[in-house]
């Protein structure tokens, strides 16, 4: 009987409580459409990988959210630049004994100039279930970022944009759009605000600040309805690595911790500049 709870629990809980990667996005409450900047983006929005033009592998891993082992999951994602574009590679892995899912995806980015950018990812997801069998479904996300001025982007993101779906139940797998807006308010502050629409379901508006306090350290905090969520977070870059850790507030499961940490093989430690840089921004 335990385990049939848990079970439940578990598949409601992807349908209402799980988010994408990585830490410093879950600590945003999952605002950065516009943002992309690291290479978590490959499950957030793709086309903010062609902003980067070096090599980054992230890891995130989640083994008890909630207090729950059940629940635990992990991505890993990896970024490779190219004259040709960039290519990305992800995994995910999500469950326990009786309910596991995994998803592998390949995705590639680039752009049209130093202001508009696009990506698509190819997802092949499985789900085992004890007793009652495993399945599998391909799907397509597609994502596009635009810069309408230096300081401010506009981001768009589709997931499972044909509808697959495991056996054949429809919608097993929820077809989500997200679109939104990044500001820089200041070279150390970004303002992050989305909508983000399971088709089943009503919208949810999420916001979120990323505040670079020094070249080393960020504060960042968000929240989002439905569900009403709040979470912060920091993030620590030294040298080739950045270290993410983020605290979520969840209505109905209540606190959780979670932890990243991104490879960036790029000499400059900071990201946003190194962007800057890429696009021959200026400030």
């Amino acid at each position: 009987m335990k385990n049939l709870v848990i079970t439940i629990i578990l598949i409601n809980f992807f349908v209402y409580g799980q988010f994408n990667p990585g830490a410093k996005q879950i600590s945003l409450s999952n605002s950065d459409v516009a943002l992309s900047n690291d290479v978590f983006s490959s499950f957030n929005n793709i086309a903010g990988l062609a902003q980067l033009n070096w090599r980054e592998l992230g890891i995130y891993y989640s083994p008890a959210p909630f207090g729950l082992s059940e629940l635990s999951n992990g991505y890993l994602a990896y970024l490779e630049p190219t004259d040709f574009g960039s290519f990305s590679l992800g995994a995910m892995t999500y469950g326990f004994e009786l309910y596991r899912e995994a998803r592998f995806l390949i995705s590639y980015s680039n752009k049209m100039t130093n202001k508009f950018f696009y990506g698509f990812s190819f997802n092949l997801h499985s789900v085992n279930i004890k007793n009652y069998g495993n399945d599998f479904a391909f799907y397509l996300n597609v994502g596009s970022l635009i810069y309408l001025m230096k300081e401010l982007r506009f981001g768009f993101f589709a997931e499972n944009i044909n509808r697959a779906s495991f056996s054949a139940e429809k919608e097993q797998i929820p077809t989500i759009l997200h679109a939104g807006f990044s500001y820089d308010l200041l070279k150390e502050i970004s303002i992050n605000i989305s909508l983000e629409k399971d088709l089943r379901y009503k919208p949810s508006l999420q916001f979120g600040i990323d505040y670079d306090l020094i070249d080393n350290l960020s504060f960042r905090f968000g929240f989002s309805n439905n569900p009403a969520k709040y979470s912060f977070g920091t993030g620590i870059n030294y040298s080739m690595f950045n270290l993410d850790y983020a605290f979520l507030s969840h209505n109905d499961l209540g606190l959780t911790h979670q932890f990243g940490l991104i490879i960036n093989f790029n000499s400059i430690s900071s990201r946003k500049e190194a962007i800057r840089n890429y696009l021959g921004v200026k400030d």
